[in-house]
């Protein structure tokens, strides 16, 4: 069950990387990148392997931010108030 739902958020993530990946480096070379004044000390295949990690990671963030809204109150809640209403397994309070 974690699997899926943890597909369903790296998956979409790393397609939107990929595509921010194009899409940024189509209009920026590497070599002009600055960080701090100085250039910055990747070659142009270590700035594509960063960016890219850092674009997924933010994608992976937007995502699961977005799924956890997405949640339904019952999945979320599925414990109930009451310790006579609560299914077999919940822990007792």
């Amino acid at each position: 069950m974690w699997s899926l739902k943890l597909m369903r958020v790296v998956w979409p993530a790393f397609l939107s990387a990929c595509v921010l990946e194009l899409v940024v480096f189509a209009m920026v070379d590497p070599h002009d990148l600055h960080w701090g004044g100085q250039a910055l000390p990747l070659s142009r295949q270590g700035v594509y392997t960063l960016s890219f990690f850092v674009f997924w990671a933010i994608s992976v963030g937007s995502n699961a931010l977005t799924a956890l809204l997405c949640t339904p109150p019952v999945e979320v809640n599925i414990c109930g108030p009451a310790g006579g209403e609560r299914p077999e397994g919940c822990p007792q309070r």
